[in-house]
């Protein structure tokens, strides 16, 4: 499968989710919040340094439950999905 290639705002909005992931997992560590979550470690690291702009959603529900983020206000927070066709 190939993906389409990010849009600016998509690779901005990636970076958003990735900052405020790690500012809610304050001074736990990333092996703790991946555990607790169920995903790999690498792969909290790369949503967190943006890496992976457009994580699945269940990884981002697994994320959002292991550090007690509400995910409708997490998406709220950043901002509308922009439609593939003007992406």
């Amino acid at each position: 499968m190939v993906r389409p290639i990010l849009s600016p705002a998509a690779r901005a909005r990636g970076r958003r989710l990735g900052a405020r992931l790690r500012e809610a997992r304050g001074a736990r560590s990333m092996v703790e919040v991946a555990a607790a979550a169920g995903v790999p470690v690498e792969t909290l690291r790369k949503i967190e340094t943006g890496r992976i702009a457009t994580p699945a959603f269940f990884t981002v529900a697994a994320l959002a439950g292991a550090l007690e983020l509400d995910l409708a206000s997490l998406a709220a927070e950043l901002g509308p999905v922009a439609d593939a066709a003007t992406a």
